[in-house]
């Protein structure tokens, strides 16, 4: 009798710490991109499907037989049995700091060949870069520096100017090939 008061009184605690556990889950405190608020754990990139862009979609045309599209665009990422006759090419990509991105590309097929294909407003390859690329401002330095420090930093060379450096300069580095 003992043990089952015992256990009944340790019970009733448990199952309220268990309910207020979970509760705590749908608290607005928490949400999936911060840890109580306070810390934003770190996401991993997560890039799946086709990039797809203005300049190889400009290849697609109707006539083109499905070997000619999948060397074009990759093989498709859904290709569904009860419609054989219609591939579809998504891109997703979801980096920390940067908005997700999502882009639909279908292609028709009648008798092997392309049809018809429907696409979302796709960027070039110029902006789709732009736009994946993570902001960085290089050039502030560390806001704990004096401007004596600052002053003293090490102006780094342009990149234009490295690239324009004579080819029979002398290298600090051995070469890559050796002489046979």
């Amino acid at each position: 009798m003992l043990i089952s008061v015992t256990r009944r009184s340790l019970l009733a605690p448990v199952a309220a710490l268990a309910v207020l556990s979970l509760s705590a889950c749908s608290s607005r405190l928490s949400s999936p991109e911060t840890l109580f608020g306070l810390i934003q754990p770190y996401q991993i990139d997560v890039v799946q499907g086709n990039v797809v862009t203005q300049e190889i979609m400009a290849q697609i045309q109707p006539g083109l037989g499905r070997t000619q599209v999948r060397e074009i665009l990759g093989s498709p990422l859904l290709a569904d049995p009860f419609h054989a006759d219609r591939w579809d090419y998504v891109f997703t990509i979801r980096r920390q700091g940067v908005p997700p991105q999502q882009r639909r590309v279908t292609v028709f097929f009648k008798n092997d060949v392309v049809e018809r294909f429907d696409a979302d407003v796709l960027p070039s390859e110029h902006e789709f870069v732009a736009a994946i690329d993570k902001p960085t401002d290089l050039k502030k330095p560390p806001a704990n520096l004096s401007d004596a420090q600052i002053a003293a930093l090490p102006v780094p060379a342009k990149v234009d100017e490295v690239r324009k450096a004579p080819q029979g300069a002398a290298r600090d580095y051995p070469p890559l090939e050796t002489g046979r």
